[in-house]
């Protein structure tokens, strides 16, 4: 089992490296060349600045078991189609029961964005200690459902 971190931009890389040393699994953090990254624990992989480059790198790279970083919905939803697990930075869980709506949800915030009509759509809250805890929170608890549901625990 491996964690793979969709990095650009991502705010819990240091937080994911951080349970990852506890449980003792290797990190590979994909960025492209538009944000360097270093880690001290972590292989980072700089991909190249096309569109979609970094998401189809990741996807190339992970397999069953693995587990996927992402704040990208379609991300995880091609890494759920591959078996491995994916998480929000948010803490919560993509899964097949709820990948559907999530990308129906985003489907219709582009499109209200690209109609004529002016539409305010509210940006993301300000990131808080709170998030922060949510994600390691929830990311542990992928770890333990992942090691038990594979006899590893």
């Amino acid at each position: 089992m491996r964690i793979y971190v969709d990095a650009d931009a991502c705010p819990v890389v240091k937080l994911t490296e951080q349970v990852a040393r506890k449980y003792d699994l290797p990190v590979t953090l994909l960025c492209d060349t538009n944000h360097i990254l270093t880690s001290d624990y972590s292989e980072v992989r700089v991909i190249g600045a096309g569109a979609d480059a970094v998401d189809l790198a990741l996807i190339n790279l992970c397999q069953a078991g693995d587990i996927v970083v992402t704040q990208d919905y379609g991300v995880a939803a091609m890494a759920l189609g591959k078996k491995a697990y994916a998480i929000h930075q948010n803490g919560w869980r993509y899964t097949a029961e709820n990948i559907d709506r999530l990308l129906m949800e985003r489907h219709m915030a582009k499109k209200a964005r690209r109609s004529k009509k002016k539409v305010h759509l509210k940006g993301p809250a300000r990131r808080t200690d709170e998030d922060d805890e949510k994600f390691a929170a929830g990311l542990i608890r992928l770890l333990e459902l992942v090691r038990s549901s594979e006899g590893l625990a």
